[in-house]
């Protein structure tokens, strides 16, 4: 692990100036200001169609599944373009190109799932400079004008599902979650100049086979090679404060830990996760949960303490639950995602609970939902694979509030801005606001 020399922070009030950057206009960068997916707004729109309360659409190159983050009169979004790792800025008003920068693979083959195109990370904006990841293709970093700051190759990174983390800016730090793949490190860079700061290496065993019960099966071989690759972290890095001071929370496989975010210090870490991490850790009061993939575990832990603290503050597990790509979002003392299936669930926080279930529909062709969800008040907002957007209540009863077909499949998530939202399926950008 490296720790930095001369370069101090005031961490107490890091995430206080984060905020206070961030008003109600901005949504800087993946789930928003505090990655939590939640918005102050309430006067988001309800309900649209492909000819209702389109302020603009605008057709993209390829398809994709990262998210756009907003500043100001700024829209961010990556965006792969043939052999280009590209990020593209907007106009608010009208969707038109104010500048796009470009970064050539220089990989002949890099593996991805056909699900998961390349450029999946969304930028990170502090309305000083937006910051982007590439996967292999490096960190970068630019002023809002699009002059490249500066540019750092973290090394090869390479899984058979692709990367999908996002990079976080804290105070002066931009945290990134390298890999999944053979190389997987938690990291952090001087935002101004790309310095590494710190990096803490995790050993996640990808491709380690463990020996076979019987060395002639070749089944049991495939299914222990399969065993030591599908496996991995696609997480986000959160912020929270806790115990009077900001800890950074990361779900690895098997495990959610935290880390001190100016020395990446492990503080604690409790386990009861499967292999696959996909979602940010989500938390109300001093509860945190996190959520495993491809059909694993869910765990709430008190977050607090020192060292293992599986046994004593883990608060309850469900080992197996439905597949979940999309983050989920806490409210009132109940959790609110929507599943992989097309399924929303409702829990309680304290206990674990299942409060509802419902399968939504709509007129898409797939039901299958990466989106993670956005809250706004009380509305729930999520995108499906086939293009359906729903706005259900966050309350222990369900209530469908609406159902508003796009006709485009999506990976992505709704972004809140200023009374209008931004949403990214593979065909385009659209721009929804109610009209006024």
């Amino acid at each position: 692990m490296k720790t930095p020399s001369r370069f101090t922070l005031g961490f107490a009030l890091a995430l206080a100036g984060v905020i206070s950057l961030s008003h109600a206009a901005n949504w800087p960068a993946w789930r928003g200001p505090l990655g939590t997916g939640i918005t102050e707004e309430k006067n988001l729109p309800v309900h649209w169609a492909r000819t209702e309360n389109v302020q603009w659409r605008v057709a993209l190159p390829e398809p994709g599944n990262s998210t756009p983050v907003v500043w100001g009169e700024r829209v961010f979004l990556t965006q792969s373009i043939g052999r280009q790792r590209t990020l593209l800025c907007l106009s608010r008003a009208d969707g038109r190109t104010l500048w796009r920068e470009d970064v050539t693979t220089k990989l002949a083959e890099d593996p991805t799932h056909q699900t998961n195109p390349y450029c999946s990370s969304s930028p990170v904006t502090d309305g000083e400079r937006v910051i982007v990841w590439h996967g292999t293709d490096g960190l970068h970093c630019y002023d809002l004008d699009g002059k490249k700051l500066w540019g750092r190759d973290l090394g090869v990174q390479r899984h058979i599902w692709g990367y999908g983390s996002s990079p976080t800016i804290y105070g002066d730090f931009c945290l990134l979650n390298f890999g999944p793949g053979e190389r997987n490190f938690l990291v952090a860079v001087d935002k101004h100049t790309g310095r590494t700061l710190w990096q803490h290496d995790e050993d996640i065993g990808y491709g380690k086979v463990a020996p076979s019960p019987d060395a002639k099966d070749a089944k049991a071989a495939k299914a222990a090679q399969n065993t030591a690759t599908y496996l991995g972290s696609w997480t986000t890095p959160v912020i929270k404060r806790i115990d009077g001071r900001d800890q950074l929370l990361l779900s690895w496989p098997r495990r959610l830990a935290a880390y001190e975010p100016a020395t990446g210090t492990e503080i604690w870490t409790c386990a009861g996760l499967n292999p696959l991490a996909y979602t940010s850790p989500i938390y109300e009061g001093d509860t945190v949960v996190s959520m495993g993939g491809f059909n694993g575990s869910t765990i709430a832990v008190r977050a607090g303490g020192r060292g293992d603290i599986t046994e004593t503050r883990r608060l309850w597990q469900h080992p197996r639950t439905k597949q979940r790509i999309g983050s989920g979002v806490i409210r009132e003392g109940h959790i609110y995602v929507h599943n992989d299936p097309g399924i929303a669930e409702c829990f309680e926080l304290a206990t674990g609970k299942l409060v509802w279930e419902e399968r939504l529909t709509g007129p898409g062709k797939s039901r299958q939902n990466w989106s993670s969800v956005l809250l706004s008040g009380d509305n729930c907002y999520t995108i499906t694979q086939g293009g359906d957007c729903f706005v259900f209540k966050a309350s222990p009863k369900f209530e469908l509030v609406a159902v508003n077909a796009l006709g485009e499949p999506s990976n992505s998530s709704i972004v809140p801005s200023d009374g209008e939202l931004f949403i990214r399926t593979h065909a385009a950008l659209w721009c929804i606001a109610a009209k006024r």
